[in-house]
């Protein structure tokens, strides 16, 4: 008993570490990598339309199956993901912190997504496990309940105990343990990168607003023309942050409030126009651009501007990269069949350290908890895999488009002090101003 529990111990032991090591971020990586994207155009066949995941103009009355994809076919798991996607405050980190966390996190193991996702596997190694106790007690021996031996019913030559030793498990733990790791590990990096990718948008789309309405020239138009075009720079912002979202997300999920929200903010032929487009984001970067064109900034602090939007670029083909390529598939699924096969296996490995127990039935409960645990890293690297669908974008594009509407607020003197030259359009010095910034 004491080897097995020594040898379980270094095997999980070893897959914690491993995939504790996975959260542990690189401080010195502060840049998103510039990723051209897989995008599909508009001359995908029409064939294909449902699978491909960025052509976004797709009909539902076409190729797309709607009841593939109704609430009422949706695993639960995929529903749950929905409620994953958390944006902190000071009051959550102080409930994270919580030392009534271990207990609570205890308490609701039964509404758990992770583990409702994994049930069928668990199930599945306890019912492998209980059968293999139960013709044990047959071809072997059984205790009653006073506590005396019989020899099974089946015992005899050609009805041998299973049972087999645990040196194979403890051989293959470490690179079980491995393969988990490297898994899990490569999941976060995943997330971490689609949040980074995020962040550097709610940066950007900050910044840029904030040099437009900083650098506006308001000696060139009147103060209705100012607002006009700073109001449009922030709906086009927020308008390409948001088709990124549309973009990354379930149709079935997103595309109706996707549409709603554009009327809503936009004018109906601009809305329409992104709507219509084969890859949204693009059109609503174009727009984007011209709104940038429109304002009466000097060209230099405009190609400042135009930076932003390369990056925005980036980030949008860094995230298609992560949702059109898993890890490898081949990877995934080898991971599985080792995972199951030696979780399928071990009952038999656990019969003779069990002996103790009555008629080793403690081995029913242990090997059902080691499949919950050990199925549940390998879902977990599953549900961060793709990260997308768990990450809160629509906060993300609700704060940006509130940001933004702030920002374009602001005036030059609002706070009592005037930093930029008084209205020279009627004497005609504001050339001077121009060439004095160069």
């Amino acid at each position: 008993m004491r080897r097995l529990v020594s040898n379980l111990s270094l095997f999980l032991a070893a897959v914690a570490v491993g995939s504790s090591s996975a959260f542990v971020q690189n401080s010195a990586r502060t840049t998103s990598t510039s990723t051209t994207g897989d995008v599909a155009g508009p001359m995908c066949p029409s064939n294909q339309l449902a699978r491909d995941p960025f052509h976004t103009n797709t009909n539902f009355n076409t190729n797309f199956d709607t009841k593939l994809f109704s609430e009422s076919n949706i695993p639960y798991g995929e529903e749950s993901r929905k409620f994953r996607r958390t944006v902190y405050s000071h009051e959550d980190w102080v409930k994270h912190r919580s030392p009534d966390r271990f207990f609570k996190n205890i308490v609701s193991t039964t509404k758990s997504g992770i583990y409702k996702n994994v049930g069928r596997e668990v199930l599945t190694v306890t019912v492998i496990t209980t059968l293999v106790m139960l013709w044990n007690m047959l071809a072997g021996e059984y205790t009653d309940l006073t506590g005396a031996i019989h020899p099974g019913i089946l015992r005899g030559q050609y009805t041998p105990v299973l049972s087999l030793p645990m040196n194979p498990f403890t051989l293959s733990s470490s690179f079980l343990g491995l393969l988990l790791v490297f898994r899990t590990n490569k999941a976060y990096q995943r997330w971490d990168e689609a949040r980074k990718n995020w962040g550097m948008n709610i940066n950007h789309t900050r910044d840029l607003v904030r040099m437009g309405t900083a650098f506006y020239d308001d000696a060139q138009s009147s103060p209705e023309q100012r607002e006009a075009d700073l109001d449009r720079l922030s709906k086009c912002t927020w308008a390409f942050v948001r088709s990124m979202k549309r973009h990354l997300s379930p149709e079935w999920e997103d595309e109706d409030d996707f549409k709603a929200e554009l009327f809503q903010r936009l004018e109906a032929s601009q809305a329409q126009a992104i709507i219509d487009a084969a890859h949204r984001p693009n059109r609503a970067l174009y727009d984007l651009s011209l709104a940038i064109e429109q304002l009466p900034v000097h060209f230099i602090r405009k190609s400042e501007m135009h930076k932003a939007l390369t990056i925005f670029e980036d980030n949008l083909g860094s995230s298609e990269r992560l949702l059109t390529s898993p890890v490898p598939i081949f990877y995934n699924r080898h991971v599985a069949r080792f995972l199951f096969v030696w979780l399928s296996f071990l009952p038999f490995a656990l019969f003779e350290p069990f002996n103790e127990s009555w008629n080793h039935v403690m081995m029913i409960p242990t090997t059902a908890l080691l499949s919950l645990f050990m199925f549940g890293i390998e879902e977990l690297a599953t549900q961060m895999e793709e990260p997308f669908t768990i990450l809160p974008m629509q906060a993300f594009c609700d704060k940006i488009g509130n940001w933004c509407n702030e920002i374009v607020g602001w005036k030059d003197g609002d706070n009592g002090v005037f930093n930029k030259p008084a209205n020279t359009m009627a004497t005609g010095h504001n050339s001077v101003y121009f060439e004095s910034e160069m």
